[in-house]
């Protein structure tokens, strides 16, 4: 104890006469860590960072958390899935596909509203292709690491509730769709051994919060 108190007071008086604040330094470790993990894991993360160029996401995000709203939601997703099945397993890479999505947007709004409307709802629906915060992603048989994902995002209502997302290209989640398929023989590799990597997924993702935290940055995952 008279230990325990001793360092107390002595970093009590490093703080006094240095003006460096405990929140400062939690801080400044803070982020030495998230460096010190995104070095130690370089080559992961720029394998991670490819995977997520290389992909294009679904977003469907519920009016509320109502247990109504939540079964439109899977209604809307799978009316969208059936819609565009063939045209992202068509696709023979990811900037086709952002293309394909590109130009079908008001389709795939009057897909999700007619599909809204069908159940006796009002709800408007807003679908967008946008750059957005994902966290890590576990799935049946592959886990997808957090960061930033282009992605085609489908608002329903005031989309206050839970949301579902999935991957389009490559044809992750489509019912029809052919075995997932990146360019790259790494990025393959990943999504194969995902389900070893938890350790690391999580780790990196620690990083990327505590970098974000240190940089003032909106706090992402909200949905």
């Amino acid at each position: 104890m008279f230990f325990m108190y001793q360092m107390g007071a002595g970093l009590a008086g490093w703080q006094k006469k240095t003006g460096i604040q405990l929140w400062e330094i939690a801080l400044a470790g803070g982020l030495l860590l998230a460096v010190a993990i995104t070095v130690w894991f370089g080559g992961f993360e720029q394998d991670c960072a490819s995977l997520r160029q290389d992909t294009l996401r679904l977003h469907v995000k519920a009016n509320s958390d109502s247990v109504q709203d939540q079964e439109l939601k899977l209604m809307v997703r799978d009316a969208i899935l059936e819609y565009t099945g063939w045209w992202f397993s068509e696709a023979g890479d990811k900037q086709q596909a952002m293309a394909f999505a590109q130009s079908h947007l008001q389709e795939l709004q009057a897909v999700a509203q007619r599909t809204v409307n069908q159940q006796g709802s009002n709800q408007t629906v807003q679908v967008s292709l946008v750059e957005m915060d994902f966290p890590t992603t576990h799935y049946e048989s592959f886990t997808l690491p957090a960061g930033r994902y282009d992605a085609v995002r489908v608002d329903l209502g005031q989309a206050e509730g839970h949301n579902w997302f999935c991957v389009l290209y490559p044809s992750l989640c489509l019912p029809t769709s052919s075995p997932a398929d990146y360019p790259e023989k790494q990025q393959q590799n990943l999504l194969k051994e995902s389900n070893g990597y938890e350790i690391r997924f999580a780790a990196l993702e620690l990083a990327q919060q505590w970098i974000r935290f240190t940089h003032n940055y909106p706090s992402p995952y909200t949905g």
